[in-house]
């Protein structure tokens, strides 16, 4: 597993404070574990929080959902720009309600700190009925982490994932493994996708704040992330 070179660094709040700041997290597939990714980073960074669309409300929301396991208070979380009750496509789940997402509201926030964005589903989920996931990726102009399974079924997803990102010039940080350990994905995910696993989560016995940051410690993913998006900007 790739692990980056390990290097000091200023303080993510003081060199980042003058530039467009975060990155998207995306799935390569549905409860791939992006918010718990997400969780893991917004915590680790001390960043802010923003899932711009939420769908399936009546499962309730992933904001709802961090900001309890991580005791975020108002200042580490951005509200949704949209809210729908049906856990369906955004597009859909936005028709069923008479509405309509209007890329324009989903602009960028201005913050201070390192932005987390969780997306609603993958990269190709329609966010209208002409306006994709992965359009809106772009507009925002910040590098994407994609979380990805371990498991049977990874490498077409990831492989498929990472073709899309590259085919409109997005810019990626690199992989996010969640599951459990394989003997032969990762390192075939690397080869063919040309692109390093920044960390893997293994499935924990209790999922807690205490928990993501004994994994955040073990792994230096402070280091790695701070690093990377330090390049990015």
């Amino acid at each position: 597993m790739f692990k980056a070179d390990l290097v000091n660094s200023t303080p993510l709040s003081t060199k980042m404070k003058s530039r467009k700041q975060g990155l998207v997290v995306c799935g390569t597939g549905t409860d791939i574990g992006k918010t718990i990714i997400s969780a893991l980073l917004v915590q680790g960074l001390k960043a802010i929080y923003w899932k711009p669309i939420q769908s399936g409300l009546i499962e309730g929301s992933d904001r709802r959902r961090i900001c309890k396991m991580l005791n975020l208070k108002e200042d580490r979380w951005i509200k949704e720009a949209y809210n729908f009750k049906a856990p369906v496509s955004p597009h859909w789940a936005a028709e069923k309600e008479n509405k309509l997402i209007d890329p324009s509201q989903l602009k960028l926030p201005t913050v201070e700190q390192p932005l987390i964005i969780e997306t609603a589903g993958g990269l190709m989920v329609p966010l209208t009925r002409e306006w994709l996931q992965i359009d809106q990726i772009k507009c925002w102009d910040l590098p994407v982490l994609l979380v990805t399974r371990t498991e049977l079924g990874t490498l077409n997803h990831t492989l498929l994932s990472i073709e899309a990102l590259r085919a409109r010039s997005i810019s990626m940080l690199g992989l996010f493994l969640n599951g459990p350990e394989h003997p032969d994905n990762p390192k075939t995910l690397e080869k063919f996708g040309e692109i390093p696993i920044l960390g893997h989560l293994p499935p924990l016995q209790e999922l807690t704040s205490q928990a993501l940051n004994e994994q955040w410690q073990n792994q230096q993913l402070d280091i790695t992330f701070k690093r990377l998006l330090f390049e990015q900007n």
